[in-house]
């Protein structure tokens, strides 16, 4: 079983992408053994009415997904109302997980807005996706200049909100495996594979970081799918790691949400 959190639905604004229609993005997922896929939208990023955005998603992977995609909510603190958008996320459209993009919203991860964003993610016990980088700076239309989110901040972000599930999404090397390990010890903080790129990368960060803060992401349909399953026919990893990561980790990060719902 796998349970892939980094997928992503609707169009990348500047370019088509191999498979992204539901359609053929559900039958690639399918093909390769994925259960069940976290989906976020593109729209997200440049849209300004986030409510349709999110709206739409639940809709494509109700019609879609026949219970393999799981919809991920968008979320843009700089919009008004945008407490009403984490609401509906919530409560309407019954989602575990919110998405964020701090960089292409033009906000920081030590401003007043994140915080409070954060702080009514964890009130209402959601899952925090944290975006990185969408896109290789090197290749961006030369208008839409948009640099990885600073991450200088983010040891205190995690250690003011310690209890908030926090995934750290696209990172190519803007946290180190060492800082993850201090992150991870501090907070209830995990990290997805899909930007894992050296030789042996998922290895090196098995050796720094705990096996159960690992999940599997792909970035599909940006990235191949099979770029993230490769990564674990080079590793060296063993059965019972390949499976925690691949699919157990997420499992279970949702059964903690449950758990500490109940009465």
């Amino acid at each position: 079983m796998i349970i892939d959190v980094n997928v992503y639905l609707s169009r990348w604004p500047f370019r088509r992408l191999p498979h992204d229609t539901p359609d053929s993005l559900v039958r690639k997922l399918r093909f390769h053994g994925v259960e069940q896929a976290w989906a976020g939208s593109f729209d997200g990023l440049l849209h300004k009415d986030i409510a349709n955005v999110n709206s739409r998603l639940v809709a494509d992977c109700k019609q879609h997904g026949e219970g393999l995609l799981v919809p991920v909510g968008a979320v843009n603190p700089t919009l008004p109302d945008w407490q009403d958008d984490l609401r509906r996320c919530h409560e309407v459209h019954q989602m575990r997980a919110i998405r964020i993009h701090p960089n292409y919203h033009g906000y920081s991860l030590d401003s007043a807005l994140c915080d409070e964003l954060f702080q009514a993610a964890q009130d209402r016990r959601l899952i925090v996706q944290l975006v990185l980088a969408m896109e290789d700076v090197r290749v961006q239309h030369p208008l839409m200049r948009v640099a990885v989110v600073d991450t200088a901040p983010l040891a205190a972000l995690v250690n003011k909100f310690p209890r908030l599930p926090l995934v750290i999404m696209n990172n190519s090397a803007a946290v180190r495996t060492g800082q993850a390990s201090e992150l991870a010890k501090v907070g209830n903080t995990f990290f997805e594979l899909s930007h894992f790129e050296s030789v042996g990368g998922l290895e090196n960060w098995v050796k720094e970081v705990p096996v159960e803060r690992i999940l599997f992401g792909s970035y599909f349909p940006f990235f191949n799918l099979e770029a993230a399953l490769l990564k674990f026919q080079e590793s060296q990893l063993g059965g019972f790691a390949t499976t925690t990561i691949q699919a157990g980790n997420a499992k279970d990060l949702v059964f903690d949400l449950h758990s500490q719902e109940s009465p």
